[in-house]
């Protein structure tokens, strides 16, 4: 049920006051040289998982959208960024590590099932128990192997899981295409098999290819990017120590800054697939431009960033059928308060991830004999 406040406008300048010290607090100057260190691909990780639940706040959960604008118009540019640095992390590691597809897929399958699994089993019962919600065996068994046919945010069991099923899709393909002599071409090939297999429009994922079809460059791109770093990182040093002088530096960010605002704005919503993702990826890309020339550590996303898969499979569900802030406090309050509830279950489900992945793995090791 969608929920109406108070104030929305004002609550948003609070909300954004508070926000703004948090990350002032948190901030510290950047220590590492590297052109994409993890660090920021944390950062932007969690820049990303923010994006995606203001947007879900001020568009689908409160009934008055100025809730949260404009900190709640980057959920496509949030999503693309997701993409983007799984295919970059993925490509990174392949380049430097050398892993059987089956070692791949135990390694990261594992990682990407088990805190679905977990989320699965306590919405399942919470939806049972409290809500007299009951599921199809046949849906149980879709969602079990990361399967979800439909995203509508306000009859579905937890629409935005429909993310879930694209990046499954991806984590299965990837090492069958993957080429460490020809990493360009792997991302084209991967983007290839993609369009190919939209085109032929599945029925079990008509309700979801409307979202694959804005979103299926970002991780080919990410792809093709951790190529290029691994080539360039030694000349990023001397770009920015070097020619790239004072003026020129804070040109660049102000331009940057300018496209994202714009873009984020004027973002194609509603215009073909194609120029709707063909934005968004300006904007990710001016994101990712402005992270990579700060000169700050941004903790507070970085700690979002560490727990934002979690985040991203408990969100939507606590927000819309299990809320207990948006109905009796201040709306800024309570989205405070939510963040701080994301990240304490976002740890303890990983948390519970770890702890069950090391069980699975010694029980392994044990019957095998091996390691």
């Amino acid at each position: 049920m969608t929920i109406s406040i108070a104030n929305p406008v004002q609550a948003t300048y609070i909300f954004m006051a508070i926000l703004l010290v948090a990350i002032v607090i948190f901030c510290r100057k950047k220590k590492n040289s590297e052109l994409f260190p993890v660090s920021v691909s944390q950062e932007l990780k969690g820049l990303a998982i923010l994006a995606v639940v203001f947007s879900h706040i001020g568009y689908f959960l409160i009934t008055d959208h100025s809730f949260l604008f404009p900190l709640s118009v980057l959920a496509g540019a949030g999503i693309n960024l997701f993409l983007f640095l799984s295919g970059y992390g993925l490509t990174s590691s392949a380049l430097h590590k050398h892993y059987s597809i089956a070692q791949f897929y135990k390694r990261r399958l594992l990682k990407l099932f088990t805190p679905l699994w977990i989320s699965l089993v306590v919405f399942l019962s919470l939806d049972f128990f409290i809500l007299k919600i009951s599921y199809s065996w046949s849906f149980i068994g879709s969602a079990i192997v990361g399967v979800f046919s439909h995203a509508d945010l306000y009859h579905d069991f937890n629409a935005p899981l429909w993310y879930f099923s694209l990046i499954l899709f991806y984590y299965l393909i990837f090492p069958l295409v993957f080429s460490k002599k020809y990493p360009w071409l792997s991302a084209l090939g991967l983007y290839i098999v993609s369009v190919l297999l939209t085109n032929l429009n599945p029925s079990f994922l008509s309700g979801t290819l409307g979202f694959y079809e804005l979103h299926l460059i970002a991780f080919p791109l990410g792809m093709a990017a951790a190529n290029l770093v691994a080539r360039k990182n030694n000349l990023s040093f001397s770009l920015r120590r070097g020619w790239l002088k004072t003026t020129l530096y804070y040109c660049s960010l102000a331009i940057l800054i300018g496209i994202v605002a714009y873009t984020a704005i004027y973002s194609g919503v509603g215009k073909s697939p194609l120029t709707e993702e063909l934005i968004s990826l300006v904007t990710m890309a001016a994101i990712i431009g402005i992270f990579i020339l700060k000169k700050i550590e941004l903790k507070l996303f970085y700690v979002f960033g560490v727990f934002s898969y979690e985040i991203y499979l408990l969100h939507w569900p606590i927000l819309y059928r299990y809320d207990i802030f948006f109905r009796w406090l201040p709306a800024w309050l309570a989205l405070t308060l939510y963040l701080l509830l994301f990240l304490g279950l976002g740890w303890l489900l990983q948390y519970l991830t770890r702890i069950i992945n090391q069980v699975w793995y010694h029980k392994k090791i044990t019957s095998t004999g091996t390691e």
